[in-house]
């Protein structure tokens, strides 16, 4: 038996990359702090001229929340009490939480499953005379197939939001993700591939009422102070998460190809041994928020990986349509046997910018360990 001893895996590792540009993080936040531009300011909107032209768009708008983004977006497209809005239960909450904000009824269509994302084949059949928009969700780091939904969208007038939480800089066939819908809503969690400080989103669009919209309801439906004709909300960015964010976009690209070239090294080390690992559809630029094998023994791998102090996680354990929280949906198991499949078998690999090879390397011998001995 061997004692060797290794260095912990951890899932992500925010203090590595915040150690990796602490100057430039650290000038920016002084800076902020002296201006005193607490709220919005012209640290977020320099960082939101960033962000529009990264992603392809007119307009970036930063708001509170990836989740105050999804909200705002929806009700930009005029999503209200009555209508029905089309998306995917195999997903974070926040995407069908932000439907049901508008006071919208969510309508779920099963997924793909080489992509995890919304399958344009079944969405049709989900469309009725309340349907007011669709939300595919970019999963994991890899777009939804965009152009037969865009197509099923313009045959039924039904605007698409995309919800792209998980892909800043994702492609579609060279198109940037949160530039071919309407809106696009994104995500700067801590641990996103582009990540706050602490809490925010934005919505990118090339229309110009969406962005005066989403202006105006993200600060309490104004346009001027005190004037309100709309009502709105307390979702704008901190002037912090602004400077912050304005930093990191001059290594997004960097960070992005870390990722890409991290999960070439996981698929080389993990072909054959008896799990699934993603696929990259062929006209689609991943970005690996998110590395997720399948296992038809979820709890036998993770235990495994635990006990030989490799971190891994699961994106997600319920799909949406079995939480307790849209019971009254009135959903079943077997719904969307898909998601379900996914949902039980899905196991996420540590996967951040700066992950060694050797920490890599250590990751996959201990699942092609439990592989073997299975």
């Amino acid at each position: 038996m061997s004692n060797t001893t290794y260095e912990p895996v951890p899932f992500v590792d925010l203090k590595t990359q915040y150690q990796s540009i602490k100057p430039e993080i650290d000038s920016a936040v002084l800076a902020l702090l002296d201006s005193t531009q607490f709220v919005l300011g012209k640290e977020v909107a320099a960082f939101e001229a960033l962000f529009a032209e990264y992603s392809s768009t007119e307009y970036a708008m930063g708001t509170s929340s990836g989740t105050s983004a999804l909200h705002l977006a929806l009700l930009a497209a005029g999503v209200g009490p009555g209508d029905e809005v089309i998306t995917t239960p195999h997903t974070f909450i926040a995407s069908v939480s932000a439907i049901d904000y508008c006071g919208a009824t969510p309508v779920f269509v099963d997924i793909d499953p080489v992509s995890f994302t919304i399958d344009p084949a079944l969405v049709e059949a989900a469309i009725t005379d309340r349907t007011k928009a669709m939300l595919p969700v970019h999963l994991y780091g890899q777009m939804a197939d965009m152009d037969p939904l865009v197509q099923i969208a313009d045959r039924h007038s039904i605007t698409v939001i995309e919800d792209a939480a998980q892909a800043h800089g994702a492609e579609y066939k060279g198109r940037r993700a949160g530039s071919i819908g309407a809106a696009g809503c994104f995500s700067f969690y801590p641990g996103k591939n582009l990540g706050a400080y602490g809490e925010g989103g934005a919505v990118t669009t090339d229309d110009d009422e969406i962005k005066r919209l989403v202006r105006m309801l993200r600060d309490w439906g104004a346009e001027e102070k005190y004037h309100h004709d709309l009502k709105g909300f307390n979702y704008r960015l901190e002037g912090m998460q602004g400077a912050v964010l304005k930093v990191k976009m001059d290594h997004i690209e960097r960070w992005t190809e870390a990722r890409r070239t991290a999960a070439a090294r996981y698929d080389a080390g993990l072909a054959d041994v008896g799990v699934d690992v993603p696929v990259q559809v062929a006209d689609r630029r991943h970005v690996y928020h998110v590395y997720a094998i399948r296992t038809d023994d979820r709890a036998g791998l993770m235990s495994y990986m635990s006990e030989h102090d490799v971190a891994s996680g699961i994106h997600y354990p319920i799909p949406v349509h079995l939480q307790k929280a849209f019971a009254e949906l009135g959903h079943g198991r077997g719904d969307f046997p898909l998601a379900e499949s996914a949902a039980d078998e899905v196991v996420s690999l540590p996967m951040f910018p700066e992950i060694r090879p050797d920490q890599q390397d250590r990751v996959i011998q201990v699942v092609r360990d439990w592989c073997a001995q299975r």
